[in-house]
């Protein structure tokens, strides 16, 4: 299934290559950092920034945007999108900008046009909310974190 996405090129982006999907069956655009060439930003393990990527988009009715992490970046760097996924709403029109956190050990160096982070265009549905005095009963009913698997959970030894 296709849909129609806008896209606008903001002056600070005009160089770079829009996003693009990189391969056949790929679920994500790949999005590209904004940066100014002689300005790469430097993220220091724990650290985030704000990254601009000089597009901006109208998504349809009925849609989203998310913003989701790179593996690649994730597994060589320990660089992910800090708030993944991030929702960019339909009736939002300004730059999309990406929130990366550097999990890592060693500082990470964003440089201008490189692939920072995923654009995965997904269909919502809106809830009507309506408010009652109870909830029907479940097996599991108020059980929290962890209580639907079956095994215990262990602490990892390895220090």
């Amino acid at each position: 299934m296709t849909i129609t996405l806008s896209i606008m090129r903001l002056p600070h982006g005009a160089d770079l290559p829009l996003p693009t999907y990189q391969s056949k069956l790929a679920a994500g655009l790949d999005l590209h950092a904004a940066v100014p060439t002689e300005a790469p930003i430097e993220i220091a393990p724990g650290s985030r920034a704000l990254i601009p990527t000089g597009v901006a988009i109208a998504v349809p009715p009925g849609y989203e945007a998310q913003v989701r992490p790179r593996s690649g970046l994730a597994i060589r760097e320990g660089v992910t999108v800090l708030n993944a996924p991030g929702t960019i709403d339909a009736d939002y029109r300004g730059e999309i900008q990406v929130i990366l956190v550097n999990l890592g050990t060693k500082p990470f160096v964003i440089q201008r046009g490189a692939r920072i982070a995923q654009l995965v265009v997904a269909p919502i549905i809106q809830a009507t909310l309506v408010e009652c005095a109870s909830l029907d009963l479940t097996e599991r009913n108020a059980s929290g974190f962890g209580s639907t698997g079956t095994t215990t959970n262990t602490v990892d030894k390895r220090d």
